[in-house]
């Protein structure tokens, strides 16, 4: 099902290459979806409370961020009327040993969704692709869904009452956004001109965290199986949105490229990238008991 397509984003067009992708990046383009550790009914709630589903991207090597996480703001719990939940989105290593591990993780926690294609750079796009076909076929339960990376740290009760604020926005992604973003043609993010020759990216939102409402994700994922998969996962998730008529929303507590250390704004913070697990732990802890005027940290 997967073919060439025009794209319009305001007065720009975009050609997505089929042949050209497939050239350069073959096994994007071919991969079909295949769970190692399947996690069925994963999404059901007590009493059918509306999900919030926090989806993390992580690595097999990564088991001292889950950790930390799973301690902090990934707790399974309700939250103003919504039952909060995690999942780990990851895909296989090399090491056996770290594989057996990630087994045993799993078996504890039953919290690690795992395909078998192998952990990289460009491979984090088949993760969007893949999680976006697990949603629709796994998780129709969700009513939102975060999706951000495992050394963020996340403010469930702050993202609950934003929630609230979704109005007339039953199809939207929320995150910090990027208008008008330069490709890079050297260096890890890098593209050629031959995969993508146009001066600008049309908009996307920061990988490292984001939220995604339920009823965005059918449109989503049918552009997922039309579209070339392109091979940076936040640029690409950008496409599907503009494929799918999906809008995206810029908010400044989104903050994707870190954020001072002040108790009161992390308290308001939605979002904020990036930490070690000690420093996950320590700032979690301090921002839980600490006593901030709501008028001063608005407009401070």
């Amino acid at each position: 099902m997967r073919r060439s397509v025009w794209l319009t984003y305001g007065t720009l067009s975009y050609h997505l290459n089929l042949t050209q992708h497939k050239a350069e990046f073959p096994h994007l383009q071919n991969y079909n979806c295949t769970v190692l550790q399947e996690k069925k009914g994963h999404c059901q709630t007590p009493g059918g409370k509306p999900l919030l589903l926090l989806a993390i991207k992580s690595h097999p090597t990564s088991s001292v961020r889950r950790a930390a996480l799973r301690q902090t703001w990934a707790v399974e719990a309700e939250v103003s009327g919504y039952w909060v939940k995690r999942l780990f989105l990851m895909a296989v290593s090399s090491s056996l040993g770290r594989m057996r591990l990630v087994e045993e993780e799993d078996k504890e926690f039953q919290d690690i969704l795992l395909w078998d294609f192998t952990e990289s750079h460009h491979n984090l796009s088949l993760k969007e692709r893949c999680f976006l076909e697990w949603l629709q076929y796994n998780c129709k339960e969700a009513e939102f869904i975060f999706k951000g990376d495992d050394d963020v740290l996340v403010n469930p009760k702050a993202l609950v009452s934003y929630l609230g604020t979704f109005v007339n926005q039953s199809q939207a992604l929320h995150g910090h956004l990027h208008r008008h973003t330069k490709p890079l043609r050297m260096g890890k993010y890098a593209v050629t001109n031959s995969l993508f020759p146009y001066s600008v990216y049309p908009k996307f939102l920061s990988g490292g965290g984001f939220i995604m409402t339920g009823d965005a994700i059918p449109g989503l994922y049918r552009a997922s199986i039309e579209l070339p998969v392109f091979p940076l996962d936040d640029v690409y998730l950008g496409l599907l949105g503009l494929a799918a008529n999906v809008t995206m929303v810029h908010n400044p507590r989104f903050y994707t490229f870190g954020l001072e250390y002040k108790i009161c704004q992390y308290k308001e913070a939605l979002v904020i990238h990036h930490f070690s697990s000690d420093q996950l732990v320590r700032i979690w802890q301090e921002v839980q008991f600490a006593k901030c005027d709501p008028d001063a940290v608005l407009t401070s």
